[in-house]
């Protein structure tokens, strides 16, 4: 398990468009989440106009299905992603949800009581742990998902590093994120839309203007589809591909362990 402490060569790192000291960048992500948890679910809505839900509908589409899978899902705080795994899973599924902010944990957790899955069976496992130090053994998962949360890791680099330990060998690794757009005009509306109805939605409904200014920044700063599939061959995955969605909005990077 590699230690969190362990970051690039270089002291400082991005937090939106701000330079901020590499180990304050962890924290201040925290306190982003911990400050939109109870509201996240009713934005990621408001913001994508519910299109958020078509892209993890396809994502989830991806997701191997045997009996006995198992399958860590990272940044998953509030269980959207996990929710949809276990809704189609086979016979011995089981899920477990990392996410490095114990009030999107209990979100979550809430969210599993309303829908009758927790306490009905051990088929969704829930743990408080940083995508840059997993805290589960070497090749113990079958898939290993994250959505929406690869681009608030301060080294990305080691949370990939971190993918691959975790995943046995043929275990398939899925990321979706928001990217670059592909598609002319498309990226200029889509800019305007980010900067101005992002936050004024953050101030509105979620009552923090800066968590959203934030999120829109934090898109612009990760690195573009072709970078990124690089960044994910070079952690020693392999057979990678990215499927744009959205004209490039967000895409599904997926990919094997080797």
């Amino acid at each position: 398990m590699r230690d969190p402490g362990q970051t690039s060569q270089q002291d400082t790192t991005h937090f939106g468009f701000e330079d901020v000291p590499v180990a304050e960048k962890s924290g201040r992500v925290r306190d982003v989440f911990s400050s939109v948890a109870d509201s996240y679910d009713l934005m990621n809505d408001l913001m994508s106009m519910g299109v958020h839900r078509v892209w993890k509908s396809v994502f989830v589409s991806m997701v191997a299905r045997r009996p006995d899978l198992r399958v860590l899902d990272v940044a998953g705080g509030t269980g959207d992603i996990a929710f949809r795994i276990h809704n189609t899973a086979r016979p011995g599924t089981r899920i477990t949800i990392c996410d490095i902010n114990p009030d999107m944990l209990a979100v979550g957790r809430r969210r599993a009581v309303d829908r009758g899955i927790l306490g009905r069976d051990d088929a969704i496992g829930w743990v408080c742990g940083d995508a840059q130090a997993v805290p589960a053994p070497d090749s113990s998962f079958d898939v290993y998902t994250i959505a929406f949360g690869m681009r608030n890791v301060t080294d990305i680099p080691a949370a990939l590093a971190e993918a691959r330990r975790v995943l046995r060998p043929g275990g398939q690794f899925l990321c979706l994120e928001f990217s670059q757009v592909v598609l002319p005009l498309l990226d200029r509306i889509y800019d305007r839309y980010s900067f101005s109805v992002l936050p004024w939605l953050g101030r509105r409904v979620a009552r923090d203007e800066d968590a959203y200014r934030y999120l829109a920044e934090s898109i612009r700063r990760f690195p573009g589809q072709d970078e990124y599939a690089e960044m994910i061959r070079a952690a020693g995955l392999d057979r990678v591909r990215v499927r744009n969605l959205s004209g490039g909005i967000a895409a599904i990077h997926s990919a094997r362990r080797v």
